[in-house]
């Protein structure tokens, strides 16, 4: 899988720029400041890094990273707009995209560096679950026993996607949450238990006896493989 390393301390952006990425296939190691870039970035194809952090700031942890991992290419994000700015982060980085910015854009600009320098891209599958066929980059979902297409809602897709790319993994409900909706789960919210129940009478052939989303009592759930 294609590693990011993700480097932004403002809570909102981040799980919104991480939810997005991973629903694209990417594997995401998000960090919100920048003391442990160079090690965690060892294990990274490319590192997304935001100029303004607490404690060292993008600039420097940048220079860091270019420094010790010559061949990783960094894509410096900021608010700044200033050709200075620009100038200054372009000494090091291999692109700069200023905020705000639209989710399909930074996609492309990371599939652009990743190609440039020989890294594979993300394939979106084809998943065989029990009597469902998923055609992920499509967002399409086949009922084979019916031979139906499966229709979701936004939101049932982007929970369904979430556990997907996390097959067989148990995530929890704060996990879930915080990736679809892109804010902090609140304790005793009701809102994804009903989203999983709506989504297990479109997708269980037994909704009272699941299949496929398994709830694991007291944690989350998961997609069975």
């Amino acid at each position: 899988m294609t590693t990011l390393l993700y480097i932004e301390d403002d809570i909102e952006i981040g799980n919104l720029v991480r939810a997005d990425l991973e629903d694209r296939g990417y594997d995401v190691l998000w960090l919100k400041s920048g003391e442990k870039a160079v090690s965690m970035a060892r294990e990274a194809h490319l590192a997304i890094l935001d100029v303004m952090l607490p404690g060292l700031d993008g600039f420097t942890v940048g220079q860091r990273l270019k420094k010790e991992l010559p061949e990783l290419p960094i894509l410096m994000l900021s608010a700044r707009t200033s050709i200075d700015d620009k100038l200054q982060g372009l000494e090091f980085a291999d692109d700069y995209l200023t905020k705000p910015f639209h989710p399909d854009e930074l996609a492309a600009r990371v599939e652009v560096l990743l190609r440039r320098n020989g890294q594979a891209l993300p394939r979106l599958e084809h998943i065989v679950l029990h009597h469902l066929n998923v055609y992920m980059d499509e967002q399409r979902i086949i009922d084979t026993s019916a031979n139906e297409e499966i229709v979701l809602t936004g939101k049932q897709f982007h929970i369904f996607n979430y556990l997907l790319r996390h097959l067989g993994q148990i995530k929890t409900k704060e996990q879930i949450y915080e990736s679809v909706w892109g804010e902090p789960y609140m304790e005793g919210d009701k809102t994804l238990m009903v989203h999983i129940r709506h989504l297990r009478e479109k997708l269980e052939q037994d909704p009272a006896e699941p299949q496929i989303i398994e709830t694991i009592r007291g944690v989350g759930y998961r997609v069975k493989a």
